[in-house]
């Protein structure tokens, strides 16, 4: 068995205040390590900055590596943990913003980024989209990220699943009333794709939007191994064995009886 633990981190960002929201992290950080043997620790989207940021997004945009990176970097090696968290990143052209989240290893060391490809509404008007789902390599298997809006397309985590993950983790600033579609759409990708989920997403209020949380923790066959309560801040924690993964898509074949030359037409642009 590849047993690990997964821990899925709903927190309140505070709005354009990095230093408070990193030095909050690192208590979350240390409430679910301590104690225990924790493999993975996700946090949502935006962690580091609040979602609301407008024209603050170019002063708190931090290039990879950068002070956020660092600091959570030096709590993931002192806890020997994996880290994935939500920030706003810039490249080294410093007007490119994407929205992003970073992975760090047990080891302190950055194993790569992610940038959402699938931007909504303003965030358009803000970051520039992402165009590859990159796969990341850990010691107990390969996972991929999505953040947000990415999980509506079914397509994105179809395109990991491919690349053999086991694990799909999603950073999340997704806001009410929409929460029949989080849970939906969760489902969804757990099922179609024979996946575990592993989906963090943020509460509190900005000036338009309310955020419910409600972070889960879904095997392949929809099952829920962990959830967080609507609107408080929390974490949930799960075992899970990696090895479902392989047994579920052997059993069930629903990759190996894909037809791709009869579906051409999802790669069309509309």
């Amino acid at each position: 068995m590849r047993q690990i633990s997964v821990a899925v981190a709903q927190m309140m960002p505070k709005l354009n205040a990095m230093e408070e929201n990193l030095d909050h992290m690192s208590e979350i950080i240390a409430g679910i390590c301590k104690g225990q043997k924790i493999d993975l620790i996700i946090f949502p989207e935006l962690a580091t900055s609040g979602y609301e940021c407008g024209v603050r997004f170019t002063d708190l945009a931090q290039t990879i590596p950068g002070m956020a990176v660092n600091a959570i970097a030096q709590r993931a090696s002192e806890h020997n943990v994996h880290i994935l968290f939500g920030m706003p990143t810039k490249a080294k052209v410093e007007s490119i913003i994407y929205d992003g989240v970073v992975l760090i290893g047990p080891d302190g060391e950055i194993m790569g980024d992610y940038h959402k490809v699938h931007l909504r509404g303003a965030e358009r008007m803000v970051f520039r989209a992402g165009y590859r789902f990159p796969v990341f390599e850990t010691y107990f298997g390969l996972i991929g990220v999505l953040i947000g809006w990415d999980i509506a397309f079914p397509e994105a985590a179809r395109s990991l699943a491919l690349d053999g993950i086991d694990l799909l983790c999603v950073c999340a600033s997704w806001e009410s009333p929409n929460e029949e579609e989080w849970h939906t759409y969760l489902m969804s990708r757990a099922f179609e794709n024979s996946l575990f989920i592993a989906a963090a997403n943020r509460i509190g209020e900005e000036p338009s939007y309310k955020f419910f949380g409600e972070s889960t923790i879904i095997g392949p066959r929809g099952d829920v191994f962990a959830s967080v309560d609507t609107g408080v801040e929390g974490y949930g924690l799960a075992k899970l064995d990696l090895d479902q993964v392989k047994h579920m898509r052997e059993e069930y074949q629903l990759l190996q009886y894909r037809q791709p030359l009869a579906y051409r037409n999802i790669v069309r642009k509309y």
